[in-house]
């Protein structure tokens, strides 16, 4: 069973992921929170498997209180969600070791998918977010090649990257890649130790600050 905590101001959305996440056998909502500091004590008392946290809400925001939730020992996954993607708020969500972004007016199997990722250890990112930090951080550069960063990949590990920063998930890379998932974690877990990185999305980011992932498709 996985354990949810629903983070959103608007008790009219939380109901509404429950309602969406309970209709699943294998997903529980073990509690909700209004704002960001109660997210925090919730997801101590509690201990979820996955937190949805929301950006905007009062006495503290989604992001800040991510940031704490994910900075204490045996922490849950967090996964984002906004209506909001302005790509300040994406980089810093990611940066704070989020393991998914999805806007709220995803369809409800995004949303499960979602969960689903961040409870085995995969992540979810939508790709028009992903698509907006591409074009943010990621402008075309006259330089070619492999970024010094990524030089210990090799060329397949260099095509699994790319195709994380696209947002894929492991059963969406078993399936462009036409291999079984367990080769893609095997590939994945690769790329993660040589970059020296603790998770994908963090893999996800470097291709974006490295310039190796360009807007032209790189």
């Amino acid at each position: 069973m996985i354990r949810v905590l629903v983070a959103d101001d608007q008790e009219l959305v939380r109901a509404g992921f429950r309602v969406i996440l309970e209709t699943e056998g294998d997903i529980e909502v073990v509690a909700e929170a209004a704002d960001g500091e109660e997210a925090i004590r919730q997801a101590a008392l509690v201990r979820p498997d996955v937190v949805l946290m929301d950006i905007r809400m009062p006495v503290l925001d989604g992001l800040a209180a991510t940031e704490r939730i994910l900075s204490r020992p045996d922490p849950p996954t967090v996964v984002v969600l906004t209506t909001f993607d302005g790509t300040a708020y994406v980089y810093r969500a990611l940066r704070a070791g989020a393991a998914g972004f999805l806007l709220k007016d995803a369809p409800p199997s995004r949303l499960l998918a979602a969960v689903r990722a961040a409870a085995t250890g995969d992540s979810l990112i939508e790709p028009s977010i992903t698509r907006r930090l591409v074009e943010q951080y990621a402008e075309p550069s006259a330089d070619e090649g492999v970024p010094q960063r990524l030089s210990a990949l090799t060329e397949r590990e260099l095509d699994v990257l790319r195709l994380l920063a696209r947002g894929l998930s492991n059963a969406e890379l078993a399936a462009e890649m036409v291999v079984a998932e367990t080769t893609v974690k095997t590939h994945v877990a690769r790329v993660l130790t040589k970059l020296g990185v603790r998770d994908r999305v963090q893999a996800v980011v470097l291709a974006y600050e490295t310039g190796f992932v360009r807007r032209s498709g790189g």
